[in-house]
């Protein structure tokens, strides 16, 4: 063989191996996604599996989760850039839609499908009825959120007028809530689990409801994105949506001790009976979505209740702001 052809033949094998390792260089470098949650709270468990099980590594992403304290910081994160992805209410989607956003804000990914807050009392005495509530003083939860606009919804149902039958307290931080119940603030608080369960335990109050399971099924917490970010990075947002459904599957076909046991490092302070207590509450009443789809019935119940709450302008098409083929795909990927 002549000099000149393995001269050709060693730049053929170059040219090959250079070749290979931009392949392996593109299939093994994490596409890194930033996410924004409202709150850590043992609410957003399946979140928390897919980051411990290794779900979103699998499809090669790297996610950062920083907790963005209150809707309103979260989406300003989120319009900012600050954040890739935020893990909010549905509602503030629609708030930007109503603002007329050039780039609207699009769910993609339903975590949870009811509310999350329990009616807690100082003492439980007997069988509740919502007419005791008449005449207390309630801690609800801060104006034009979630919680308190299900909440609210809730009273009404019960034939409870929000701001005439009851002093409704609502000015107070979301972080603070607990804290202000505890120090003798209010005969009934809205509260998250594990607070609750740990209200419980140390005596401070009892469960006596749940607005999950009195305001029905809602796309209450949802995982959304910038239009933009989809129309650059939909391949990305397809694998972050494929890794959350892998989580809802994991929650769903393992046992509260189970899910408890693997988002405990995102809970160091809280004792692993509290966290299996509030994971079944929120299994029981079926809080954690089975599906990453945002549900038409389910959307139009949330519009209820935000207008219910005197916060919507003008009602807002789930097509206008959610885009659930890549939950439809996660779904199919998954069989």
């Amino acid at each position: 063989m002549s000099f000149r052809k393995y001269e050709v033949l060693a730049i053929g094998l170059v040219v090959l191996l250079v070749s290979m390792l931009s392949g392996c260089g593109d299939g093994g470098t994490a596409q890194k996604v930033r996410i924004g949650e409202v709150t850590r709270s043992v609410f957003y468990a399946p979140q928390y599996v897919a980051l411990e099980k290794g779900f979103f590594k699998e499809e090669g992403l790297e996610v950062e989760l920083q907790t963005t304290a209150g809707g309103d910081k979260t989406m300003t994160a989120l319009l900012s850039g600050a954040i890739d992805v935020a893990l909010v209410g549905a509602e503030t989607s629609i708030y930007v839609y109503q603002q007329g956003a050039e780039d609207p804000v699009i769910n993609f990914a339903q975590l949870t499908q009811t509310d999350g807050t329990f009616l807690v009392a100082r003492e439980k005495t007997g069988d509740f009825d919502w007419n005791e509530l008449k005449g207390s003083i309630f801690l609800g939860q801060r104006k034009g959120g979630m919680p308190q606009m299900a909440g609210e919804f809730t009273l009404k149902k019960h034939g409870i007028d929000p701001q005439g039958d009851l002093e409704l307290i609502q000015n107070i931080e979301f972080a603070n809530i607990a804290a202000a119940f505890a120090s003798g603030t209010g005969q009934y608080v809205q509260l998250f689990e594990p607070q609750a369960s740990i209200f419980e335990r140390e005596g401070k109050g009892q469960v006596i409801a749940s607005f999950g399971t009195e305001s029905g099924q809602l796309p209450y917490t949802v995982f959304m994105t910038k239009q933009s970010y989809i129309a650059k990075h939909g391949d990305t947002v397809q694998k972050f949506t494929n890794a959350i459904h892998k989580a809802q599957n994991w929650v769903r076909d393992h046992s509260p001790e189970e899910t408890a046991k693997t988002i405990a490092p995102y809970f160091k302070d809280t004792d692993e009976d509290i966290l299996i207590s509030s994971v079944k509450r929120y299994l029981e009443q079926g809080s954690y979505a089975e599906s990453p789809v945002l549900h038409e019935a389910a959307w139009n119940n949330l519009l209820d209740v935000m207008d219910s709450a005197g916060e919507l302008k003008s009602r807002v098409e789930l097509h206008q702001v959610a885009d659930n083929s890549f939950g439809e795909k996660a779904m199919q990927s998954a069989e």
